[in-house]
């Protein structure tokens, strides 16, 4: 026998898509062994990985054949050590090749050179398969030995290690090899992995290494006032789930590229043309958004064919303003060519009947055909098709359109002539803002569209004015060096919150970060964020009173489990990685167990490289709002963070911080929205869209929670989901302070897998 491996639920046909599932190669779904190399499991999106020795029945030189759906790998060692691993045979790279099952010469790759092999030694092989959710799922491997050429031959294999008492957990043993690690992928600031550029380099990513400029430091450089802002719902009777319509989300600045371009082919939710998100007439969705695609359309398929068979114009109305101006005026298209006369010639065909007089077609017709071409229709206009029925108005509204059906009929057994093309043509444009159409409404039902950007102007005045009162306290002592991000909350009734967070230069050459709150009272020239400061006017800042954020909370990941073996892994790993890269001990683990078989996850807890864990084992079925409740009971500082937290989630290194920056005792809490990951996707490459309205992730002061009830642990016990909604309701209805409200940003890089 041989082990075998199962990796579940992983989209791609390719081995280089297998080897970038989080949990390859030490943490499959299953584990089990096999009798033979030849397997059909007869499921879909899986990976296999088959691996054990090779006993040769006689000395020889043998060939290794493979054979798969989709690709898959063989790979063999020159002797028992895995460490000698070599490729020997394999179906495709790309994820495209497959084969049926016992077709070993369709690809030149599948039957490996010879290989000479002794009887008295074993060899250590592995068998790596993937397979999509498409085609016959096998894998096979076949061989023979150069003394009976074409004589298929059997070799005893054996597993490497029983895993039938080990748990889930237990990985030690489980070889680590060439043929089954990938190179990761490195972020870079110049090629990021398929064109994302929320994976690019960015100053928000490092900022938590610059030492914090202290707190007292700033007081006295702007002066207190009371912030209660207009969108407080204190006391306001809201229905179960109500709270999500008042959740509003804040503006970044500079771009953070949160925008996932990459995915819009699927949700264009950024431009007005889309149907979902304007209640417009139906938009002809052949044309989309390009107009290159549509100019290209015009120009050949003036005519189309309607599903009743019949050709009919298609009527087109708007102009190109949200794009095009105007065309210059010297560089007009010429008139429309019209095809040349041709006989037809129908030897074969039916009788045709006498055709009926032709009607001419109309001059003001042709005017109208120079109109379009030289108009087309603009991002926000739908393109229509004229409905027709199947009575004898049609013809009628036929005709009236300039064409005889009997002209029309001609057309489609002609050529193609295509109007003549004005190369030289050229256009005027006007900048396109398309941040300035963004909304809360739309964002919050668009999925892709990332952060609401800050205007620039609006930013560096903010920036400058503070500089200024920072420079009035300690003049020459500090200077800009970076603005790393600024977040705004609106409030255009009585003035906004911003969120500072600048790097500075001491006059000693010490780099010191800033990050600090400040509210802009609304004044007249300032009351709305399309107006700018006017001539001479001074910005009115202050520190919103007692909203201050605490750089030393601690701050508590709390995770019920059951039987998750791998993930509960994976989330001990991720968070390892964040203290050796930040050095940061006040954060806290908290897991709460349901009794889990496939891992002792005290023990991994206890050799793990944490500073800070506390485990708890429960008892009886799996409820994650009690899950969650048993793990606040835990917490004995009032004074501290609270991070309802889930399994499959992925965190960028400066993570911790970023929850204590949106995390303000009576006043606010915080709820990231992240990135739920496609089947098959990645960190690196990130295929999904942003959870817009998931509050599962939620950061609030354990004092805070108490003081609102905490978890539902009556409503929510045998029913999963909605728990976070309920809590979201009485965050919002419990008093004016924490009415202050959830943090609506998008936390860039935090992925949902």
């Amino acid at each position: 026998m041989a082990n075998l491996h199962v990796f579940e639920d992983w989209c791609g046909t390719s081995i280089a898509q297998l080897r970038k599932n989080l949990h390859y190669p030490l943490y499959p779904h299953n584990r089990t062994t096999v009798k033979k190399l030849a397997v059909s499991p007869s499921w879909t999106n899986y990976g296999l990985r088959i691996f054990g020795y090779i006993h040769p029945y006689t000395d020889g030189d043998f060939l290794f054949a493979v054979a798969s759906d989709d690709n898959s790998e063989f790979w063999l060692s020159d002797d028992e050590n895995p460490d000698n691993l070599k490729l020997r045979a394999y179906v495709g790279k790309t994820g495209r090749e497959w084969t049926a099952p016992g077709e070993y010469g369709k690809y030149a790759s599948q039957i490996s050179d010879l290989i000479p092999l002794q009887k008295n030694n074993k060899y250590f092989f592995e068998l790596i398969h993937k397979q999509n959710d498409k085609g016959t799922d096998h894998v096979e491997v076949a061989v023979s030995v150069s003394a009976v050429p074409g004589l298929i031959v059997c070799v005893c294999v054996c597993v490497r290690t029983d895993e039938s008492s080990l748990k889930a957990a237990d990985v030690n043993h489980i070889p680590q090899t060439i043929a089954s690690h990938v190179t990761r992928l490195q972020r870079s600031s110049q090629t990021p992995p398929l064109g994302v550029d929320m994976l690019r380099a960015d100053p928000r990513d490092s900022f938590h290494q610059v030492p914090l400029l202290d707190r007292v430091r700033l007081q006295g450089v702007l002066p207190d006032c009371i912030y209660n802002p207009s969108y407080s719902i204190k006391g306001y009777p809201l229905m179960r789930y109500q709270g999500l319509q008042f959740v509003h989300l804040m503006y970044v600045y500079p771009n953070d590229y949160t925008r996932l371009t990459h995915m819009e082919n699927d949700n264009k939710c950024f431009y007005r043309g889309d149907p979902y998100y304007l209640e417009r007439n139906k938009v002809l969705q052949d044309y989309g958004d390009d107009f290159d695609d549509y100019t290209m359309k015009r120009r050949r398929n003036l005519f189309s064919v309607q599903k009743h068979g019949r050709i009919r114009k298609k009527r087109e109305d708007g102009d190109i303003n949200n794009r095009f101006q105007q065309m210059d005026q010297d560089n007009q298209p010429k008139e429309i060519q019209k095809p040349p006369e041709e006989p037809q010639n129908h030897p074969e065909g039916p009788k045709q009947q006498p055709r009926k007089k032709k009607k001419r077609r109309r001059p003001e017709q042709n005017q109208q055909d120079q109109h379009y071409l030289q108009n087309p229709p603009s991002e926000d206009n739908a393109i229509h098709i004229e409905e027709v029925g199947e009575g004898g108005e049609e013809d009628d509204a036929w005709v009236n359109q300039g064409f005889s059906e009997d002209e029309d009929y001609e057309l489609t057994n002609r050529a193609v002539y295509d109007v003549e093309v004005k190369w030289c043509q050229t256009f005027q444009a006007k900048p396109l803002d398309l941040h300035a159409l963004r909304s809360d409404w739309i964002d919050l039902k668009c999925n892709v569209s990332g952060n609401l950007l800050l205007e620039e102007s609006e930013a560096l005045s903010i920036v400058e004015a503070f500089m200024k009162k920072l420079n009035q306290k300690y003049p020459r002592q500090f200077s800009l060096e970076h603005i790393v991000n600024i977040e705004k909350k609106p409030d255009y009734s009585r003035g906004s919150r911003y969120l500072l967070e600048l790097e500075l230069l001491e006059a000693s050459g010490r780099h010191l970060s800033l990050v600090q709150y400040i509210y802009v009272k609304r004044t007249e020239v300032w009351g709305s964020h399309k107006k700018q400061k006017a001539q001479g006017e001074e910005l009115k800042l202050c520190n919103p009173y007692s909203f201050y954020w605490n750089p030393t909370a601690i701050v508590h990941f709390i995770i019920p489990v059951k039987n998750q073996a791998r993930w509960v892994q994976q989330f001990i790993s991720d968070m390892e990685e964040i203290y050796r890269t930040t050095g940061d001990q006040n954060f806290n683990v908290i897991i709460t167990d349901y009794e889990s078989s496939d891992m002792n996850i005290e023990e991994a807890l206890q050799s793990s490289y944490l500073p800070r864990y506390q485990y708890l084992r429960l008892s009886g079925n799996f409820e994650r709002s009690a899950g969650l409740q048993a793990g606040i009971d835990l917490i004995t500082d009032d004074h501290s963070i609270v991070f309802l937290c889930d399994l499959h989630i992925h965190f960028p290194p400066g993570f911790i911080d970023t929850v204590r920056k949106h995390c303000v005792e009576g006043h606010m809490a915080f709820a990231p929205i992240v990135m739920r990951l496609n089947c098959g996707a990645t960190p690196l490459e990130p295929d999904g869209y942003w959870e817009v309205n998931g509050f599962g992730l939620l950061g609030i002061y354990k004092s805070d929670l108490d003081s609102i009830g905490g978890m539902n642990t009556k409503e929510f016990t045998d029913r999963w989901g909605g728990e976070d909604w309920e809590l979201l309701d009485r965050t919002l209805f419990a008093s004016p302070l924490l009415s202050n409200g959830y943090h609506g940003t998008l936390n860039f890089r935090t992925f949902w897998m």
